[in-house]
């Protein structure tokens, strides 16, 4: 019943003109245009960053960026997880590619906690959207808490994703293809991280 159910989804797909698959085609333009998004964001903060001149950096070798630098270590480390599971899901090991799976969200999740911690620690040090508690520019808290919050709910977006792909590819009603466009989009928020924990947080460590 699930493969009957998994065959009519796949038919009720237009096949692509491109010579890939619909699925995989549509996720790589979503990818190209949420990088152009994080692209102009991060664009945008360093414009604001340099033309300040009384910028704030906040960060030494802080809780804050000792925490980013675990959930640095946690982002690639799930990348890795995803990686296997899709290798295992290519290969036809159902079971495999569930526990790598199971290890990719349990990251995820671990990296959001982590992350909501440190938004917690801040915001009770007094920094906001438009309030910077050491009397400099406020664009840095508008900056900040914009760019890692639009990270983060990638994140979590990415981990609930996970999630019903697990329990529907343990049942069969979603196969392998899934899993791998699903590795796609982790990987992408895993490289986003890249560019926003030097250009977020290492460029704004106390001088």
């Amino acid at each position: 019943m699930s493969e009957i159910g998994a065959g009519a989804h796949a038919a009720s797909m237009e096949a692509s003109p491109f010579g890939i698959q619909s699925k995989k085609l549509a996720i790589w333009l979503f990818i190209a245009s949420d990088a152009m998004t994080f692209g102009a964001l991060l664009f945008g903060y360093s414009y604001l960053r340099v033309g300040s001149l009384d910028w704030s950096y906040p960060f030494q070798f802080s809780p804050t960026i000792l925490n980013a630098f675990a959930m640095t270590v946690i982002l690639l480390t799930s990348s890795i997880t995803m990686l296997l599971s899709v290798s295992a899901a290519n290969e036809g090991d159902k079971g495999r590619c569930l526990r790598w799976m199971g290890f990719t969200i349990l990251l995820g999740t671990l990296f959001a906690i982590l992350h909501l911690r440190e938004w917690f620690h801040m915001i009770g040090e007094g920094w906001r959207l438009f309030q910077n508690p050491l009397g400099g520019s406020p664009d840095f808290g508008a900056g900040f808490f914009g760019i890692t919050g639009l990270h983060l709910l990638h994140v979590i977006s990415g981990v609930i994703a996970l999630c019903i792909l697990a329990i529907r590819y343990s049942k069969g009603t979603l196969d392998k293809t899934y899993v791998e466009t699903t590795g796609l989009y982790w990987h992408f928020v895993d490289l986003v991280w890249m560019f926003v924990f030097p250009i977020v947080y290492l460029m704004n460590a106390a001088k």
